[in-house]
């Protein structure tokens, strides 16, 4: 399984902000996905999750009404739409896939991280 995030950048406050995440070794459409965020000195946070049937459930106040995910199974990515950032949106953001079953897998469903894309949001 591979989850491979693209997209961060340093933008300015107020500005937008599109992060993907290309997945690949299992089945995409049959599972939810989720995106976390890291600050700097901070534990990760789960920020959206993406059901299978392209629901996006924004799981922090901070971010309610303005960060949206989605899905596009038939590129088996997953997007984070950011609107409106703020400084304090600064932070890795990691697409994750939990329990998932690998295409050759057959012995128990696993959780899978990507890497990880920087987002910087300063003047």
């Amino acid at each position: 399984v591979q989850l491979v995030e693209s997209g961060g950048q340093q933008v300015q406050p107020g500005e937008s902000l599109r992060l993907s995440c290309a997945a690949s070794g299992f089945t995409f459409y049959r599972f939810a996905l989720k995106w976390y965020r890291q600050a700097p000195g901070k534990e990760r946070e789960l920020v959206v999750t993406i059901t299978q049937g392209g629901e996006s459930t924004a799981h922090l106040e901070s971010v309610k009404g303005r960060f949206t995910g989605s899905r596009d199974n038939a590129k088996n990515t997953v997007y984070l739409q950011m609107n409106s950032l703020k400084p304090e949106d600064t932070a890795v953001y990691f697409c994750h896939a939990p329990g998932v079953w690998a295409i050759g897998d057959h012995t128990r469903p696993r959780d899978y991280w990507g890497q990880g894309t920087q987002v910087t949001v300063s003047e």
